[in-house]
């Protein structure tokens, strides 16, 4: 039987964005999200248990969908969910690799979902990496056959590359292939590059369902999480049909969607400039964007815009309500004149928390506030949340065993256990398999290396070493860039150091870019505590986010500029530097090839830039700041 599954209309939580030529919907959480798709998933499969039939579903791998299957399986546990006619088939395989290599896609499926619910290992499938390739093309045909004799796929999700492939079809990959041995573009082996703890481990090709294999699923469903998806979800939805791009044929399919965070769906028409759809509500925050928008399309400055920059620019009706043009300019440069901040905490001294995700987060984010938090007298403390042991080369741990030794030699300290010690550590790299995560001993001289370093940075802008706390959270000691869910212990340990210091502000990353997702992971918990303190107390801090290394706020979003002169910029520079083991070359740079400081100087410098060319004070940098108002990510 048929299954007819129309658009996800009747979603409470999300919002459909219009002028798109593919259904497409932004949700305000992660969670909305994974729940949407999960209970879509779970119709399907409730309908077609009823009829004594299976339900066939095609599933991806990687951290996008981790949400949909932790719900799936809250389901089964808490609802009955019965996935014991359920038949399953994932997208892709890395090719040469065993099913029980970490970053094999067996092991992650099992991991994350199979070994959590009732699905018959004989109707899971999943592409053999470890086939041999003379065998592949037969492989690859049966495969396809074993789809074609469970009746086809119900419903098909997918993730995004960056490069606008899904499943592993790479840029211009046939429209209609099949399932086949496919090569690896390089940036889709960069991305991968940390799960394999080096862009050199990564198998230069994978097994993957065809373009065509996706496209005859019954219903397809993308989804995209973060900043760094949105130009290719913008190219994907709005730019032309193109083997460049294989997502783009998604738009062909008669029942495809695409489910977007706000983040990823932010390079969209209708969510950035919805004004040039048609009528929309002129808010406050929409005003705001709007305009800066078309001082940045016009390149003048606010006050220099007059009524004809608005009519040029389709943007008739916020003259209409809101005008004349030098009226609604002017409330704009106030509202953005009014983000400047020279004292974020105020001139009465207080503690304040920074919150700082990596070793690194908080010198490379907001070095230069930390400098004025400092300065103004403030109690300042930094707690570093994770070890980012995982970012550290295994000649900087080599190095630091034999300086051990060394210096127990030197001093006559127990030679003998130093020596142990070293002898492990090299041991233990010299025996790791290449994409293997290491030994225990090396984890923790990889901690110590990165906690030194963090300790150089913050001390050197003037906070006090008995202000920096190292929490090391639970949910990142996996040892691996795959880490378990924000638990209970990390929301305690959080809250703890909250109500111990009781600031009166606390800065977090608020970035949903990080590649690795360790950012969002911290910030959940911080808003975990935050909501609990609140609950219990009536109030809570006050919380500012920054963004991480990869990017900035847009302008529009700002709602505290803290001005940075040269000298500030050149101390949050040295203290970036403190950071050895991440300069000249990181392990995980992510897409941006520059050095961390690179960043750090020149989005600080385009920040005030913008603010120059919008025709307010022009500064020599400034780091950006947006409060959290109670949203979770």
């Amino acid at each position: 039987m048929a299954t007819t599954l129309g658009p996800l209309t009747s979603q409470p939580t999300a919002t459909r964005i219009h002028g798109t030529a593919i259904h497409c919907y932004q949700f305000d959480t992660h969670d909305e999200l994974a729940r949407c798709v999960a209970q879509t998933l779970a119709r399907v499969i409730r309908e077609r248990n009823s009829f004594g039939q299976n339900a066939v579903l095609g599933l991806p791998t990687g951290s996008t969908p981790v949400g949909v299957y932790r719900e799936l399986i809250r389901m089964h546990r808490e609802e009955g969910l019965d996935f014991s006619g359920v038949v399953t088939f994932n997208l892709d395989e890395y090719f040469g690799i065993d099913r029980d290599r970490l970053q094999s896609y067996h092991r992650w499926m099992d991991e994350h979902f199979f070994n959590h619910v009732n699905i018959r290992p004989e109707n899971i499938h999943i592409p053999d990496g470890s086939v041999a390739l003379d065998e592949v093309d037969e492989h690859c045909r049966r495969y396809e056959e074993a789809i074609e004799r469970a009746g086809g796929i119900d419903v098909q999700l997918l993730g995004i590359g960056r490069n606008g492939h899904i499943g592993f079809n790479e840029p211009f990959s046939p429209r209609n292939g099949r399932t086949r041995l496919a090569v690896l573009d390089p940036i889709t082996r960069m991305d991968a590059a940390s799960d394999f703890f080096s862009e050199e481990h990564v198998p230069a090709s994978a097994l993957t369902m065809g373009l065509g294999t996706i496209l005859d699923a019954r219903k397809v469903i993308l989804l995209a999480l973060g900043e760094h998806k949105a130009p290719i979800i913008r190219e994907a939805v709005e730019g032309p049909l193109a083997d460049r791009v294989p997502a783009s044929y998604l738009r062909e399919h008669p029942d495809a969607s695409f489910l977007l965070d706000r983040a990823a769906a932010a390079q969209l028409t209708g969510v950035a400039t919805p004004w040039l759809l048609g009528t929309v509500e002129w808010t406050d925050a929409l005003i705001k964007r709007a305009v800066l928008w078309l001082a940045e399309r016009t390149g003048k400055a606010l006050l220099k815009l007059d009524d004809n920059d608005f009519r040029d620019h389709n943007l008739h009706q916020l003259l209409r309500r809101h005008g004349p043009a030098q009226r609604v300019a002017h409330r704009v440069f106030r509202w953005m004149m009014d983000s400047i901040e020279y004292h974020p905490a105020g001139r009465t001294p207080q503690r304040v928390i920074c919150f700082s995700p990596h070793p690194d987060d908080d010198v490379i984010s907001m070095g230069g506030t930390l400098i004025r938090l400092v300065e103004d007298g403030h109690e300042v403390h930094v707690a570093y949340m994770t070890s980012g042991n995982i970012a550290v080369f295994d000649h900087d741990a080599s190095w630091l065993a034999d300086l051990v030794t060394e210096y127990n030699r030197l001093f006559g300290i127990d030679q003998d256990k130093s020596r142990t010690v070293e002898e492990d550590v090299v041991r233990a790299l010299a025996s790791k398999a290449p994409g293997q995560p290491d030994s225990d001993q090396v984890l923790k001289i990889k901690a110590l290396i990165r906690w030194g370093e963090a300790k150089a940075g913050a001390t050197s802008i003037g906070c006090r070493e008995e202000h920096l706390h190292f929490l090391d959270l639970p949910f990142y000691r996996t040892g691996t860039i795959a880490k378990r869910p924000v638990g209970d212990d990390d929301v305690r340990i959080v809250r703890e150091l909250i109500e111990r210091v009781n600031p009166g502000q606390v800065y977090l990353a608020g970035d949903l870019s990080d590649p690795h997702g360790t950012h969002r992971m911290c910030a959940q918990a911080i808003f975990r505590a935050l909501d609990q303190i609140k609950a219990d107390r009536g109030q809570r801090p006050d919380a500012l986010m920054y963004r991480g290394a990869w990017q900035e706020w847009p302008v529009h979003e700002i709602e505290i500029a803290v001005p940075l002169s040269p000298k500030d910029l050149e101390l949050k520079k040295a203290a970036i530097f403190r950071h050895e083991s991440q300069k000249d070359k990181a392990l995980f740079p992510g897409p941006d090839a520059r050095e961390f400081w690179q960043r750090a100087e020149d989005r600080n410098r385009h920040t005030a830039d913008v603010y120059n060319r919008i025709g307010l004070p022009e500064y020599f940098a400034m780091e950006g700041f947006v409060r959290w108002k109670g949203q979770w990510v």
